[in-house]
């Protein structure tokens, strides 16, 4: 029995290793995923600043997440494509500005949300500067 929990928390820990591993990847080698995290940090550091309640905080860390992981379903299935088709495939290339066209419907979609939510603090912010 006690080696069966030994066994279990060894492939958890290798889980969540091989997680961060992931993670790890796809923040070196993929540029835009990159610029989405960047974007994700300062849209934290908006969210502390201003006054956000729990529910815009909710809601901005919702599509914080969603954009982020989306962005790494569209490089897991960019690099899938690649390695069944190496070569050019018009068939390939629509199916990859498919799932392009996806993330950034997503990630207008959060951009409007952070302008309704963030709005009225800039707005305040100028006003006051005026």
């Amino acid at each position: 029995m006690e080696q069966n929990n030994n066994q279990r928390r060894k492939n958890i820990f290798l889980s969540f290793q091989n997680s961060w591993k992931g993670l790890w990847t796809v923040l070196v080698k993929e540029p835009a995923f990159k610029y989405m995290a960047t974007a994700a940090l300062l849209v934290v550091g908006a969210m502390l600043y201003f006054p956000t309640t729990r529910t815009e905080k909710a809601v901005l860390l919702v599509m914080i997440f969603s954009v982020l992981g989306l962005e790494m379903i569209n490089s897991i299935m960019e690099r899938f494509l690649d390695f069944l088709q190496p070569s050019h495939d018009p068939r390939v290339k629509i199916i990859k500005d498919l799932l392009s066209a996806f993330v950034f419907l997503v990630i207008f979609g959060a951009a409007i949300i952070g302008i309704l939510i963030f709005w009225p603090y800039l707005k305040t912010i100028i006003n006051n500067c005026k």
